[in-house]
């Protein structure tokens, strides 16, 4: 992360005076990728997030990369879910939550914004996609519980002859 926020740093002097270059989209996924880069790091690690200052990036680069970093939340969740760790897979739905309201909080035309919408949009099925998984895993564990419950009374139940 370091050795790409170099990089942003270099293309930023070599294009300052060709506008043209630097707003042709390259840079930009440039920046949504440092950016997802360190929100998905700082997210993991349960650290206050960056802003898009601190990161060199701009503000339609740093909301694209955030939804981008659903996506990287999202496998950390089903991690968390194969390891039996619902718990850390809610606390990331709920990061998951945040980041899209705030995502969706911005309304300007994809010229503006990056193509945020559609972003946005992606970044809601991903969520309902862990919503459902995490809920699956939960009834299963509700489901395991009572089974082992069950098997335990039945053992302990005297025998009919």
């Amino acid at each position: 992360m370091d050795q790409s926020a170099g990089l942003l740093r270099e293309v930023d002097a070599v294009l300052k005076d060709y506008l043209d270059v630097y707003h042709a989209g390259f840079v930009h996924d440039s920046q949504k990728e440092h950016a997802e880069a360190h929100l998905t790091y700082a997210l993991v690690r349960r650290e206050p997030i960056p802003d898009p200052d601190s990161l060199g990036v701009g503000y339609a680069a740093y909301l694209n990369g955030m939804g981008e970093a659903v996506g990287e939340l999202r496998r950390h969740a089903l991690d968390g879910i194969r390891q039996n760790d619902i718990a850390w897979g809610e606390s990331l739905l709920n990061a998951m939550d945040e980041i899209y309201y705030a995502m969706a909080s911005f309304d300007y035309p994809p010229a503006i914004s990056g193509g945020l919408k559609r972003t946005a949009d992606v970044t809601r099925s991903l969520i309902e996609r862990t919503r459902g998984d995490l809920t699956n895993a939960i009834r299963q564990q509700h489901l395991e519980a009572a089974l082992a419950d069950l098997q335990t009374q039945l053992k302990a139940a005297p025998r009919q002859p």
